[in-house]
């Protein structure tokens, strides 16, 4: 099936220069969109990212931009469009995490991992907003969140209170913007293969672990790359106030309970 209605339009991906941000951007460029590449302290990383998109034949804005500070994020719609004219898909991908049990987690953590992930999540989804119903045009905006939000596991209640947050976000949000056909959906990827998952994770503890997962396997950034491919996509175009979950049967009671 053809993949149509992202050539030559511009994609936003925050947090685009590792794991799944880096996977969507790619994706995205492969499906014909420009990208706007946003990092916050990988500069290398997002130049690579930069690399792969123009080798897909299309153009890239690289942005550093930390999306816990509001000026930050104006600025990286700002520099986006001006260089392209507007923004119509954006994907929501930077997060923040430190894992502790509740009664140790400090109030720096818990407001830094709300910050990023879910005060980011509305900055970013309404300035998109407001550029797409500047320009009187339909788009897409998609949340990167977690099975996390249905599973709740510990040491993670900073993370598990953002992600499910972002349900309600947009949730309001596809509601508010389904009259303009601006499409509002959330992606829960289960266990992926990232960078920051062998941060916390280990490789020892991964390898041991993968094979009793249901699928058998972590998922990867691609996997999920597709999935926002799909919903920023004409393939989506009727699809908004969705939550998919992308996670090989983990969140399912019944299928195992290794995270």
């Amino acid at each position: 099936m053809q993949i149509t209605g992202l050539t030559g339009k511009t994609a936003l991906v925050t947090g685009a220069s590792k794991g799944i941000g880096r996977a969507t951007a790619i994706a995205l460029a492969h499906a014909g969109a420009h990208v706007v590449v946003n990092h916050r302290a990988s500069a290398a990383e997002a130049s690579e990212v930069e690399q792969a998109i123009a080798q897909a034949g299309r153009q890239a804005l690289v942005v550093q931009a930390d999306m816990g500070v509001t000026r930050d994020v104006d600025l990286l719609f700002e520099r986006a469009i001006a260089r392209f004219g507007g923004v119509d898909v954006a994907v929501h991908n930077a997060y923040y995490s430190q894992r502790a049990p509740a009664v140790d987690l400090t109030e720096q953590a818990w407001d830094r991992t709300l910050a990023v992930c879910l005060k980011g999540a509305f900055l970013v989804a309404q300035r998109a907003a407001r550029d797409l119903l500047r320009r009187q045009v339909e788009g897409s905006i998609v949340f990167i969140s977690s099975i996390q939000a249905v599973r709740n596991p510990a040491r993670s209640v900073a993370y598990n209170a953002a992600k499910n947050g972002l349900n309600g976000l947009a949730y309001t949000l596809a509601g508010e913007l389904a009259a303009h056909h601006i499409r509002v959906n959330i992606i829960e990827p289960g266990w992926i293969d990232t960078p920051g998952e062998r941060k916390y994770f280990g490789d020892d503890e991964i390898r041991a672990t993968a094979p009793r997962l249901p699928w058998g396997r972590l998922g990867t950034p691609e996997e999920i790359a597709n999935a926002v491919v799909f919903l920023a996509s004409d393939l989506g175009a009727y699809v908004s106030g969705a939550s998919l979950r992308v996670d090989g049967a983990l969140w399912l009671p019944h299928a195992g309970n290794v995270l």
